[in-house]
């Protein structure tokens, strides 16, 4: 769906002072600071969910002791279509390119062109690559528990990773579900020890160390999960309805290939001070880059310097010409 409150005229080959790929924290930020700074804006993203939409909740937020993840967003959603701000909602960035400017494609085949752009598209779900893992998507394998946990009520469930992710995920289906099994492969939950508290003290949740999976199976719909034993090399196999992988995340970032340069996770390369990338005029902030910590807030502070930083490198261009 197209936002048309404050639309333009997008089928011509106008020049944006910058265009924003992403709808998470740090796009909503970067938005938020362009617009105050004047600056010709584009946003264009699949939707104002991203990551923290599929949190259950959130407690440490500045301003907010306890919200859900998708309540956040919203807010942030609000505020940000407070500002004088072109918005396209509900398309993908399928490709970045530069010449004398960058051209940005949209997944209706459009193409918009800016000065400057910032690459807030986030992360997606990392998959587990096991047999019946895709052919099940959509059948009992999920990777949002607060898109799908509604639709357990009374099955058995499982969640694959001991992260925050994982833990959160649990919580989320414990309300709903009949039994959730906690599968992790490694030999200790790594999520925060708040979390492990509360699933340790609910008795729907069990949880499962040094575990790994083999195989998901089923008929229309899943009905079983096959693991091994690490330890024992034993082989098992239990009835699952749904199962929630959470294993941690990718970044966006096919859609920038030979444009900037990346660590070896494809995360961007940036200059922390500015957010920019090796190529000029190129920004990334939140999740997509190469920092150690991924947080909203994190995201959010990246996404205000970034849209500073492109302000800033508009200003010099400016100049120069």
């Amino acid at each position: 769906m197209t936002d048309t409150s404050k639309k333009r005229d997008t089928s011509k080959k106008s020049l944006y002072d910058l265009i924003i790929v992403g709808g998470g924290p740090a796009g909503i930020t970067a938005g938020i600071y362009a617009a105050r700074k004047k600056m010709k804006t584009l946003l264009i993203t699949k939707d104002f969910l991203g990551q923290t939409g599929k949190t259950g909740e959130v407690d440490n937020y500045l301003g907010y002791s306890q919200i859900s993840g998708s309540d956040l967003m919203k807010k942030f959603e609000e505020h940000l279509k407070q500002f004088d701000i072109e918005i396209l909602d509900g398309l993908t960035v399928t490709k970045v390119s530069k010449k004398e400017n960058f051209c940005v494609r949209a997944s209706d085949k459009k193409e918009f062109f800016s000065t400057t752009v910032i690459i807030a598209s986030g992360r997606d779900p990392r998959p587990l690559e096991i047999p019946g893992e895709k052919e099940f998507i959509g059948k009992g394998v999920s990777y949002c528990s607060i898109c799908d946990a509604p639709f357990f009520e009374d099955k058995k469930t499982v969640v694959i990773g001991a992260g925050n992710a994982g833990l959160e995920s649990a919580l989320d289906l414990a309300q709903y579900a009949q039994s959730v099994y906690v599968f992790e492969r490694g030999e200790a939950m790594t999520a925060d020890e708040l979390l492990q508290e509360k699933v340790v003290a609910n008795k729907k949740i069990e949880v499962h160390l040094n575990k790994e999976m083999k195989k998901i199976e089923g008929n229309d719909f899943v009905q079983s999960l096959s693991y091994q034993d690490l330890k024992t090399k034993r082989n098992f196999q239990i009835p699952a309805h749904g199962i929630f992988i959470q294993i941690g995340s990718i970044p966006a970032t096919g859609f920038l290939k030979g444009l900037c340069d990346f660590n070896e996770q494809d995360e961007i390369r940036v200059d922390f001070e500015s957010c920019a990338t090796s190529s000029p005029g190129l920004f990334a902030a939140g999740d997509i880059n190469d920092g150690r910590w991924k947080q909203i807030i994190i995201a959010a502070g990246e996404g205000a310097r970034a849209a500073l930083s492109a302000h800033d490198y508009l200003r010099k261009k400016k100049k120069s010409d």
